[in-house]
């Protein structure tokens, strides 16, 4: 009996693997979409010197302005590995027998800010801590802000928007202050 069943669904497998479904409308072949748009990021590469004058913080402007639905990234480069630049994302926390440092971050659609924060006298930080600070700052366009990929991990966000070193350009920004 089983093999008889076995039979019947082997032969109901083949007859219907062969049924074709009906003709889609003519012109819909998936070659006559439209064009689709190419959506690039801003990318930018900075150097901060956080000291007393400027509050420690620096303020630049985008221009011109993003869309209200775009999503600011910020790395820092935190070390290198034989010269390769070791990147993480912000907040970046920092632990000191007299307080706590992260290096933070805001925006708007018209401007970031690139800042200390946390309870630690800063004037006490040496310099490899506030000088020649080097961030990069990537806007992902809101379409690209719900993707699935890990928006803390700068080689996931570069790989998945496709940036490459050569697309991050060292510039001033129009400062605020």
């Amino acid at each position: 009996m089983r093999k008889i069943t076995a039979l019947f669904g082997l032969i109901g497998l083949i007859i219907f693997q062969a049924c074709e479904g009906p003709q889609g409308p003519p012109g819909l072949d998936g070659l006559d979409g439209q064009d689709g748009v190419n959506i690039v990021s801003e990318v930018f590469e900075v150097e901060v010197d956080f000291t007393e004058n400027n509050n420690y913080q620096e303020i630049f402007t985008f221009d011109p302005p993003i869309f209200d639905s775009d999503v600011v990234l910020s790395f820092i480069q935190w070390e290198s590995d034989n010269g390769t630049p070791i990147w993480r994302a912000l907040p970046q926390t920092v632990f000191f027998e007299d307080g706590v440092l992260m290096y933070n971050y805001d925006f708007t659609s018209s401007d970031f800010s690139l800042f200390l924060d946390g309870p630690l006298d800063y004037s006490l930080l040496g310099p490899e801590w506030t000088r020649d600070q080097l961030f990069r700052v990537v806007v992902v366009p809101g379409e690209f802000a719900s993707a699935r990929v890990d928006l803390t991990d700068y080689e996931a966000v570069t790989k998945y928007l496709g940036l490459t070193d050569e697309d991050f350009k060292r510039i001033e920004l129009k400062n605020k202050h």
